[in-house]
């Protein structure tokens, strides 16, 4: 028998509370019913694609299958939605994987980007707890996307395959992210971290 109880969180530095009918309601439902974010996407429902991901207390959740029931109160959620840096209610500059994510053209639909960017934020912030904050390689950068390697969740997917542009974005993120702190970052002109060999109609674009 389901039993009403509520979520008590605070949503990207707001304190929320949200009656739901149930705790085994998916915490995604939540977001974007009752609390009006649009960041998290529904996709596959199943933890397979990364659509829904939001960060937890730091850590990337599928929100999908995680239910409310599950989340501790006080928790602090993130959502694409709350990322960049806002004044009276309208976004005054952009996260450096925002940023990057537009710089490299890194998406064809951009349905996916809501889980590629808050993952790689959970990733970059975790190898940089761990002392990592040299910029990633490629390799790594792919291992993370398949679901492998320290700090990976699951696998992301881009059915565009957008993959190799997802690459260099996140790289070039880490890159400000590593000059300007891991919360926000700057803009870097002296982009080094990778050759540039971008294929496509953006090919030597920045």
């Amino acid at each position: 028998m389901s039993r009403p109880t509520s979520l008590n969180i605070v949503l990207n530095g707001v304190a929320k509370s949200v009656p739901v009918a149930d705790g085994s309601e998916p915490l995604l439902f939540v977001l974007r019913n009752k609390l009006d974010q649009i960041g998290p996407k529904i996709g596959c429902g199943a933890e397979q694609c990364g659509v829904c991901t939001v960060l937890v207390n730091g850590a990337a959740v599928r929100s999908c299958s995680a239910e409310v029931g599950s989340i501790p109160g006080g928790a602090h959620v993130h959502t694409l939605d709350g990322l960049a840096e806002n004044k009276h209610g309208r976004p005054t500059r952009l996260h450096a994987l925002q940023r990057a994510f537009i710089e490299e053209q890194a998406a064809q639909c951009a349905f996916c980007s809501n889980g590629m960017i808050m993952s790689a934020l959970a990733w970059l912030n975790g190898r940089a707890a761990r002392g990592e904050r040299d910029v990633p390689s490629d390799e790594e950068v792919k291992r993370f996307l398949s679901g492998k390697g320290p700090g990976a969740v699951a696998v992301t997917l881009c059915r565009c395959g957008a993959h190799l542009r997802i690459v260099r974005a996140i790289q070039r993120a880490a890159k400000d992210m590593r000059h300007g702190g891991f919360e926000r970052g700057h803009p870097d002109d002296d982009d080094d971290c990778y050759d540039d060999d971008r294929s496509g109609p953006f090919k030597g674009g920045r």
